[in-house]
């Protein structure tokens, strides 16, 4: 982490988990577990579109905020199913995640179809928390420095030096989603360390040294601390551990630290 230059943003994604009752127990349980408003970090969960009102009522005072799983590009029509980032924005949403592996892999989202998101969800005001990573095999054939760097490019294309001041990073090799595996510190850390470079070839150093880059591989309460120690890796985009009160709360002190 390096908060001279950016801040530290720790995100909770709970995907297609908790009902809405269960999201206000959630909120009940971590306040029991939360000592302290966190200060040094910003904090948010990512929760399905039918539970955001009540995330948002639930995590009022806790100063958690409330982000979405996903959105769609187009501002309103016969889009059946979908959600537009207006509608998002209009329920008190800051952050968005857009192009998420599983985004990917089960629902055919492709570059094009992710650039066009960030730019909806910018254009509304909001903050993307934009995925990128590597498959297993990319890694193995020595490709995943050109994989990211394409992602990433791809992500931002059209975005504007102002704008990207907004946008969040999240890499989450595949290969280390809910598998129990982890990069070790040092891969995640040069990875995000190349993405770093590639947005500072795009927009210059003063901008790239503001931008917030999070690991998202089973990032959890045990390997936080080591992980959020590398200069690059600005925060988490958490999966499992964000479900459970106790460890979510774990890695928010992890990255809590002065």
């Amino acid at each position: 982490m390096n908060r001279r230059y950016r801040k530290t943003v720790i995100a909770g994604n709970w995907k297609m988990n908790m009902t809405a009752t269960e999201t206000k127990k959630f909120a009940e349980d971590i306040r029991k577990h939360l000592e302290a408003r966190p200060k040094w970090c910003e904090t948010l969960i990512c929760v399905p579109a039918c539970n955001i009102s009540t995330a948002m009522k639930a995590f009022k005072d806790l100063r958690i905020s409330v982000g979405a799983e996903n959105v769609y590009f187009e501002e309103k029509g016969a889009y059946t199913g979908e959600v537009s980032a207006d509608m998002l924005k209009d329920l008190g949403v800051k952050y968005v995640i857009i192009g998420h592996s599983e985004r990917r892999q089960y629902f055919c989202e492709t570059d094009s179809t992710v650039n066009k998101k960030v730019h909806a969800v910018l254009n509304a005001g909001m903050n993307p928390i934009i995925c990128v990573g590597e498959s297993l095999e990319q890694r193995e054939t020595g490709i995943t420095s050109e994989w990211i760097a394409l992602q990433v490019k791809s992500a931002l294309f059209g975005v504007p030096a102002d704008k990207l001041r907004r946008c969040i990073i999240a890499y989450e090799p595949i290969w280390a989603i809910g598998t129990g595996k982890t990069a070790t510190a040092e891969q995640a850390g040069e990875v995000c360390s190349e993405i770093r470079a590639t947005i500072r070839a795009l927009y210059g150093a003063r901008v790239a040294r503001s931008v917030t880059i999070q690991y998202g591989g089973s990032m959890n309460e045990k390997n936080a601390e080591e992980l959020l120690a590398q200069p690059d890796i600005d925060g988490g985009l958490i999966g499992g551990a964000a479900l459970v009160p106790e460890k979510f709360v774990a890695i928010i002190n992890a990255a809590n630290q002065e």
